[in-house]
């Protein structure tokens, strides 16, 4: 896989050459959309204002309008020109705690390698992170903008993520009024928290909804008919919120209490 950027992440007099590479894929079923008479797909064409002609990627240029249909001309050897050395690699601004940052901030995760030659150092910045339990902010240009940057050190490597600024996020859009719980109604959900507390496993969790959608274009292609799912057990409807506390704990102790099967106590092993 090829990756994303090349650059350096500066500290002090360290300098650190990295490759970085996206954290995440696309795995969404995407849809073509069809002329609804004949179905053939409908496609979107880059076509020039003034004189109608189609065009193809080479012909497209970058312009910035400056005034009404007034627009000047930018290179992106001209855009890379005015990047001092310092924009061209991450700068470590400071270190900080993670809890202190609000998930909000953070836009696209990448995997951070090093270049050859910048092994031991990265190592170096991975392990002390860790040993401290904290993050590195910094910034770098990418493409056009000035990028923040969260340097996250992690068991096996280093995830960078780029973050947005303070004004890129939205102030609260909507308020309501906060009610007081109760001393009662507090402790049954903190019961009910810790009764359902069980580490973080990424692998536990699927998309089960666009499995389903895989299964609808299947049964589709295959010119079957579509049948409804299932309607699932409803947990029926609780309005008074310490019956809900407590319906929901007893859910959970009699999950817990499952007996094992004749299978699960010959192999040792739970059901799914």
């Amino acid at each position: 896989m090829a990756a994303a950027y090349h650059s350096v992440i500066s500290f002090g007099l360290v300098a650190i050459p990295v490759s970085m590479f996206t954290a995440t894929q696309d795995n969404d079923i995407h849809f073509n959309q069809l002329h609804k008479e004949d179905q053939s797909r409908v496609r979107y064409k880059k076509t020039c204002a003034h004189c109608g002609k189609e065009l193809k990627s080479e012909d497209i240029i970058k312009g910035y309008e400056y005034d009404k249909e007034h627009y000047v001309v930018v290179t992106d050897e001209e855009i890379d020109k005015i990047k001092t050395e310092k924009e061209k690699s991450i700068q470590i601004l400071h270190f900080a705690q993670l809890n202190q940052i609000s998930p909000v901030y953070y836009d696209k995760t990448y995997q951070a390698v090093p270049e050859k030659g910048g092994e031991k150092a990265f190592e170096l910045l991975r392990s002390a992170l860790m040993k401290e339990q904290k993050i590195a902010i910094g910034k770098t240009v990418l493409g056009t903008k000035d990028t923040l940057m969260a340097i996250i050190p992690r068991e096996n490597g280093v995830l960078i993520s780029t973050m947005f600024y303070q004004d890129d996020i939205k102030e609260l859009q909507k308020s309501y009024d906060i009610p007081q719980p109760t001393e009662q109604e507090l402790k049954m959900a903190e019961v009910l928290i810790n009764s359902m507390d069980t580490p973080f496993d990424p692998s536990q969790y699927q998309d089960e909804y666009q499995g389903r959608l895989k299964e609808l274009l299947e049964t589709k292609i295959a010119g079957k008919e579509v049948v409804a799912a299932s309607p699932e057990e409803s947990a029926g409807k609780v309005i008074d919120l310490m019956d809900a506390l407590k319906a929901s704990i007893e859910k959970q102790q009699e999950g817990k209490a499952k007996p094992e099967t004749p299978s699960e106590k010959r192999t040792g092993k739970k059901g799914a």
